[in-house]
């Protein structure tokens, strides 16, 4: 093999990869925990070093060169071996045994952790995974969990956090609901309309008139403090309420209501003890999270 012809830094090719996969220079940033100049700079050294545009770059955004999408599926490759040497790293997976407790909300617990823990399985099947299903958030500091995911950036000096991805929000309902009670074209459309809450309504209620909708707390006709019912009620078509995109996009019969509006943003903190995060198995399962959610 030639050496000297690789004449790349991986941290810039991920760099690059992390731009592409996260659609923005600000986004891949937050994702690997740099600076946005710090991960400019990486981005623009690949392309000196290439000798190539990979990207053209407007006031407000960024497009792939054709050189760029030329290389995107080679880069793609390597972080996908990228992954797995880290894998390796973390210490032969499958020889790891041992249980972790994972804290999340009922929403993620139900339709986000199970496709991730059946690639653990695959790669860990000694390791025995607990899921802590709730919207309270888990004291890591004394022990109620491993690992938590988390809305909220945990603000003890003790716990490790990374944010692996900011989504978002969006107001949802039945198809039926909006069938029969009409679909509002303006926010001032749903000051008479039915929402659903969650845990608190008047958190909510802020939330929604800060983006131009007249709502009071009779507005809620139904409030739980689990997510997955209030999924449950908004997909049986008995009123509007709030859910992140991706969860949406796995809720058959149910619409957007006023895309237009801004959106609610939601990020997600992956957390855990400082001296936790030097077991084998828990530095196997986050870094799997980390990945699975980013």
């Amino acid at each position: 093999m030639n050496w000297q012809a690789v004449s790349f830094d991986w941290n810039h090719v991920r760099a690059f990869l992390a731009t592409v996969e996260e659609g923005s220079l600000s986004a891949a940033a937050r994702a690997l925990g740099l600076t946005q100049p710090t991960l400019g700079r990486q981005v623009t050294a690949l392309e000196q070093n290439l000798g190539v545009m990979l990207f053209e770059r407007g006031r407000r955004s960024m497009s792939l060169t054709q050189p760029g999408l030329e290389l995107l599926d080679h880069v793609r490759a390597m972080g996908e071996a990228a992954r797995r040497i880290s894998l390796t790293a973390t210490g032969q997976s499958r020889t790891i045994e041992g249980q972790v407790s994972i804290s999340a909300s009922e929403v993620v617990s139900a339709y986000v952790l199970p496709p991730v823990l059946k690639k653990l399985r695959g790669l860990a099947p000694g390791i025995e995974i607990d899921v802590i299903a709730s919207n309270s958030l888990s004291d890591l500091s004394r022990r109620e969990a491993d690992i938590a995911i988390r809305h909220v950036r945990p603000e003890q000096p003790d716990l490790i956090a990374k944010l692996v991805r900011e989504t978002t929000g969006h107001l949802y309902a039945a198809t039926a609901y909006l069938d029969a009670h009409g679909r509002p074209g303006s926010a001032g459309a749903l000051s008479k309309a039915d929402f659903i809450g969650f845990e608190s309504p008047e958190r909510l209620l802020s939330v929604l008139n800060a983006r131009g909708i007249s709502l009071t707390r009779r507005n809620f006709k139904l409030t739980s403090a689990n997510g997955v019912v209030v999924l449950e009620m908004v997909k049986q078509g008995l009123g509007i309420g709030v859910m992140a995109k991706e969860i949406a996009a796995l809720m058959p019969g149910i619409e957007c209501v006023l895309p237009q509006l801004d959106p609610i943003p939601i990020p997600i903190w992956l957390t855990t003890h400082r001296e936790l995060h030097t077991s084998r198995r828990i530095r196997l399962v986050f870094d799997l999270l980390a990945d699975a959610f980013s």
